[in-house]
């Protein structure tokens, strides 16, 4: 995101003398998630921030993949993913491939004795219950309902909670999270007719220096196996930094949808994109206002991407027996559509009030042992009713 912000002391010039009150030097920091070839950010820590005093015994967390190969429409009931305490162990894969994991998590409590870095892959998280604070070495972000919040791989993190009633859907990207190339100026500006704006991007505030030694553990995932690296001083120890290259939120309410006198096609609700896949917003608006136009979208044939919708809220007239939290997966090689009835019954009808967000991958996806366990087994012969 070629968006330039900068918070707290910075030098006048990047890679000079920075000293600190005491004569001593600050230490520089360029974080990037594409070596020295894209958008950057620099912190400035009082301390260097390599300073590791111990390790803990790796834990593999790598998915348990149940099929590798399928076929058929499937549906999960998102809600079943049983609340756990701690924010890692409550992150639960359901389906993967090679760009990207589909992850449910249902955290009762606070991060407050580690802090967590993702070394492989940008993290997109969606709020669907709950509200907190995401705390970061670029200072803080709150966030509620229908938040995406958008990390860069490795960055640090801890969330608070503000009560224990909280739902998350994550999507970890094996390649940076961007908006929509169509959406962007050739120099990196979001143009007018995006769905959205730097207007509705919020990036960290209150930064918040924690100069403080000690013993403090970050843990790592990397390759599917989780580190905890314990290291001398506070990771939040940064007094300034500036770039393009930082964790922002995005709130799905602030999503403006493109609308047509026919039915539009669901790229208008896309909002970001990775290496092969797209994430998409679909949320209330009008329908379609030519006199004869049925609003229902119409069958179409996955033979290029495997669509995944995870229902948040609101009345879905293209499906039935619609819970909140549920995952359809249709897969690419055959058509889908509306059930039975709902072109029909959506003909007249002037709005829809539904919430969901969309992951449209074109690898194929795997699913994981926990999937199976929250399936709808029912979910392929619906459309036979």
């Amino acid at each position: 995101m070629a968006y330039y912000y900068k918070s707290g002391n910075i030098p006048p010039k990047r890679h000079i003398q920075f000293r600190k009150v005491d004569g001593s030097l600050y230490s520089e920091q360029v974080f990037s998630t594409e070596g020295f070839s894209d958008d950057y950010s620099i912190l400035y820590h009082c301390h260097p921030p390599t300073q590791i005093i111990k390790t803990d015994t790796p834990i593999d967390v790598a998915p348990i993949i149940a099929e590798e190969k399928m076929l058929k429409h499937r549906s999960f009931e998102g809600m079943n993913i049983k609340p756990v305490n701690d924010y890692l162990q409550s992150r639960i894969p359901v389906l993967v491939n090679n760009d990207c994991h589909m992850v449910l998590a249902a955290p009762q409590k606070s991060m407050q004795d580690y802090f967590f870095k993702n070394a492989d892959a940008d993290e997109v998280i969606f709020i669907h219950e709950g509200s907190g604070k995401l705390l970061t070495q670029y200072g803080e972000l709150s966030f509620s309902y229908g938040d995406y919040l958008v990390l860069p791989r490795g960055t640090i993190y801890q969330i608070t909670f503000n009560d224990s009633n909280n739902r998350l859907l994550i999507v970890e990207s094996f390649s940076p999270i961007r908006f929509p190339k169509r959406y962007m100026s050739k120099h990196g500006q979001l143009l007018e007719h995006s769905p959205f704006c730097e207007r509705d991007i919020r990036a960290p505030q209150n930064l918040i220096t924690k100069d403080e030694q000690g013993d403090f553990i970050i843990k790592t995932k990397k390759k599917g196996i989780l580190y905890g690296l314990h290291y001398a001083n506070h990771p939040f120890d940064v007094v300034g930094w500036d770039g393009c290259c930082y964790p922002y939120a995005f709130s799905i309410h602030d999503f403006e949808p493109i609308t047509g006198r026919v039915h539009q096609p669901p790229p208008v609700h896309q909002t970001f994109e990775g290496n092969n896949f797209v994430i998409c917003s679909f949320v209330p608006r009008l329908y379609d206002y030519h006199p004869l136009a049925i609003p229902a979208p119409y069958h179409h044939s996955n033979i290029d991407s495997d669509e995944v919708l995870y229902y948040v809220d609101g009345d879905f007239m293209s499906r039935k027996n619609v819970t909140r939290g549920m995952i359809t997966l249709h897969p690419a090689g055959i058509p889908h559509g509306p059930h039975p009835g709902a072109i029909e019954k959506s003909i007249g009808k002037l709005e829809t009030k539904e919430l969901a967000v969309m992951l449209d991958t074109f690898h194929p996806l795997m699913l994981t042992k926990q999937a199976l366990e929250i399936e709808n087994e029912n979910y392929t012969m619906s459309w036979a009713e």
